[in-house]
């Protein structure tokens, strides 16, 4: 029965739709985490009655068809851009981006990443690093006798040094930006991959054309809805539901035709 192959893929794709939500709820309080969306498309029709076919010899045509769907697919889970709150942590190495734009980390296998995630720190030799210890690219090392440092909003970094009344420069933000942002891969540690889909790295300044600004000592929330996300997590339990009880139908009628025959 068509019915009852049709309603197991919806709860097939219910099942990872609540898997998603589940992931972004748990990633609520995550720095620069981007939110997933599922998104569907229908199954292979068979068309019994093709639209537009030939009804007689006089040329008539067919109105509308009759074709039966096979169900649902999930095609993509994709990642939402959008700018996340930023909010103050009073920490000098703590950066967020006030638009587009994404930072970059050497990863230790030489491989370029990039990041929403500001939460930066120093090493033992003073470079900036992740919190997995990861470098900045550009690198940017702040001196041991450094007093304070300041980030300005074009990336500019200045330290205060001993002895010196004008903060010296030592060293500069730059921002990566994506024709389709959309298409980096997810690889954890709030980094992502450039890959065929996304498009090559546009490397530029903060503040430049097409690139966003700089926020010391803030770091940029989530883009998790916690509101929207708990209706998306009722609508799709109660979707599964509803194919559940297409399957439980569809059992019962199978079960009543069985019947008939061993009468």
């Amino acid at each position: 029965m068509r019915a009852l192959y049709a309603a197991a893929t919806g709860m097939a794709a219910q099942e990872l739709n609540v898997q998603v939500i589940s992931n972004n709820i748990a990633n609520l309080r995550t720095n620069g985490y981007k939110r997933q969306q599922v998104h569907f498309q229908d199954l292979l029709y068979q068309n019994l009655r093709r639209s537009g076919s030939s009804t007689s010899d006089q040329g008539t045509i067919l109105p509308a068809g009759l074709a039966l769907g096979s169900g649902v697919k999930t095609t993509s889970t994709a990642r939402q851009m959008s700018q996340g709150t930023l909010t103050s942590t009073q920490k000098d190495y703590d950066v967020a981006i006030r638009g587009e734009g994404l930072f970059r980390v050497t990863m230790p296998d030489g491989r370029t990443a990039y990041s929403r995630d500001g939460s930066f720190d120093l090493d033992a030799q003073g470079r900036m690093v992740t919190r997995d210890g990861y470098l900045l690219d550009p690198g940017i090392t702040v001196p041991q006798n450094a007093t304070s440092v300041s980030i300005s909003a074009t990336g500019s970094v200045q330290a205060t040094l001993p002895n010196q009344t004008e903060p010296a420069v030592i060293g500069t933000f730059q921002l990566a930006r994506f024709v389709n942002k959309v298409g980096l891969e997810s690889i954890g540690d709030n980094l992502f991959l450039e890959t065929a889909a996304s498009g090559p790295a546009l490397i530029g300044q903060p503040g430049a054309e097409g690139f966003g600004n700089l926020q010391q000592s803030y770091l940029e929330e989530a883009n998790v809805n916690a509101v929207t996300e708990i209706s998306s997590l009722i609508a799709a339990q109660r979707a599964y539901e509803m194919n559940s009880k297409v399957v439980t139908a569809a059992d019962q009628m199978l079960s009543t035709t069985s019947q008939m025959f061993r009468s």
